[in-house]
């Protein structure tokens, strides 16, 4: 709900009860304080005489009123006895008034410790308080309470994100021109020649932009790369998985600052502009222009192959299929799908505009669904050379297509990198003569989510796995604006190198 919601109901004329919908809850220190008073002046009692009538001081019948103090039944006994009422009048959970709803809403509000936090004085909450004054107060904390859960990313929050990017990269065929314009102006300035992107090319880039890249081996774990922006300096870590990875992960961190990216907002931000900085990083390391030419030699070849395009520029075999779905829309006119999945068949990033359609949740998420067992991208999996390609068609329920694979080894364990066309482009493909094929029947359990009969009628009751449930599939995303990072760890790296004067 939106700030201006929240604010509007507020100000629409309805009864006490309806204020808190707390009908039938226990009611609390706050909601009991309130009744007392209300029923106090309601009898024109004082607080001293109240209280003295009943052997406490005003002070401690003040706490009580506040909410402060929860009272003991005893107490409430000797106040029902002083002020003429029943102690179920103090003891229902809706409160007197609007006005005491407003005041409980305020006060619960300023006991949070997300407003602690802020260091922020807490308003008094007295009759001297304008109702109009209260109102606003308590639908300016609503709304920041609504927008501090929009925003801390909890794991349905994170799928619904990854599912409103890919629809805005589906949108434009994966391809974004700011990004390619701005790739091609920063090669131009630093006279590249095309052709792979060197180590002391992206020196170069990064120098022209006022930055200084330093490898070093403590960078923080939870961290790709830290930016110094102070001393215009970027920490990465030691080039040990390869030189390709070490200039992407340059060029990432050097993206953030050409792009003109700021803090992000929310965890919808946060994956936003990593798939800017993967994209600008993959224009620098494999230029639209000399690409796209290679790409259309290969097609008037009939002859495009994703290994041609690791080859050429000395890049993993995940960013040159990643670049291939870049441009193979836009300028080829074919469309296509990429899956990165686990050798367990989990879908951990995907993309399509070829109309295949992907296993998803009831949310409409993929990311952590298994693809068929039928599919090339698991297919790959058993194949007996894990070095080689491995194409193959499938008939699935939105068309066939054709598919090529690749085993990617990694300290995580081996996943499949996928990358497929519909049937009426494999012509343009390499590998398109290839003679294997297999037929997807899912989400029909029959297909290969339910077990064979024979199997399931000898263990059918008699198994009990300990499923792998990580803890992070039930908590919030970590918190801060950068998910996961450690802000003082961090600081205390900056501090470790930061140049002395």
């Amino acid at each position: 709900m939106n700030s201006a919601t929240q604010i509007g109901r507020l100000t629409e004329p309805e009864a006490p009860d309806a204020e808190l919908d707390l009908a039938g809850s226990a009611p609390d220190p706050l909601t009991i304080g309130r009744r007392v008073r209300h029923v106090r002046q309601e009898a024109g009692r004082t607080l001293g005489d109240v209280a003295d009538a009943i052997g406490i001081s005003p002070s401690a019948l003040s706490l009580i009123e506040t909410g402060k103090r929860e009272p003991r039944l005893s107490v409430l006994a000797a106040l029902a006895k002083v002020l003429d009422a029943s102690v179920q009048d103090f003891l229902s959970s809706a409160p007197p008034s609007r006005r005491a709803a407003l005041e409980i809403r305020l006060e619960k509000a300023q006991r949070q410790e997300s407003y602690e936090a802020l260091g922020l004085p807490k308003v008094k909450v007295g009759p001297r308080l304008p109702d109009e004054a209260l109102e606003a107060l308590v639908g300016m904390h609503e709304a920041m309470a609504s927008a501090q859960a929009d925003s801390a990313a909890t794991p349905e929050h994170a799928r619904r994100a990854n599912g409103e990017l890919r629809e805005r990269m589906r949108a434009a065929d994966n391809y974004f021109g700011d990004i390619e314009a701005e790739a091609a102006t920063l090669l131009k300035a630093i006279n590249h020649p095309g052709g792979p992107i060197s180590r002391a090319a992206v020196d170069r880039l990064a120098g022209h932009l006022g930055y200084k890249l330093i490898h070093t081996s403590d960078l923080p774990g939870s961290t790709r790369s830290v930016s110094d922006l102070r001393n215009k300096r970027i920490y990465l870590p030691q080039p040990e998985a390869g030189q390709h990875d070490s200039r992407s992960l340059a060029m990432q961190a050097v993206g953030h600052h050409v792009l003109g990216h700021r803090p992000p907002a929310d965890y919808s931000e946060f994956l936003s502009q990593r798939v800017e900085i993967n994209y600008f990083a993959a224009a620098l390391l494999m230029p639209e222009k000399d690409t796209v030419a290679l790409l259309r030699t290969a097609k008037q070849d009939k002859d495009i192959a994703i290994e041609d395009l690791r080859d050429a520029y000395a890049v993993s075999y995940e960013t040159a299929a990643h670049r291939f779905t870049n441009l193979a829309t836009r300028h080829l006119g074919i469309p296509v799908h990429f899956m990165r999945i686990s050798q367990e068949g989990v879908i951990y990033k995907a993309y399509e505009n070829d109309g295949i359609v992907f296993p998803s949740d009831a949310t409409g998420a993929i990311e952590g669904q298994r693809v068929c067992r039928q599919w090339t991208a698991r297919r790959v999996f058993e194949q007996p050379d894990l070095t080689q390609a491995y194409q193959a068609y499938t008939d699935t329920r939105s068309g066939t297509y054709w598919c090529t694979a690749v085993v990617d080894r990694t300290s995580a364990g081996s996943f499949s990198v996928n990358v497929g066309v519909p049937y009426q482009h494999v012509k343009w493909m390499r590998g398109r003569d290839t003679q294997e094929r297999s037929v997807s029947r899912c989400p029909d359990p029959a297909c290969c989510t339910a077990p064979p009969q024979p199997l399931a009628g000898r263990w059918d009751g008699q198994a009990w796995p300990s499923a792998r449930v990580h803890s992070h599939l039930l908590a919030a995303m970590p918190p801060g604006v950068f998910p996961g990072v450690d802000d003082t760890e961090i600081y205390a790296f900056l501090d470790k190198h930061a140049p002395t004067d």
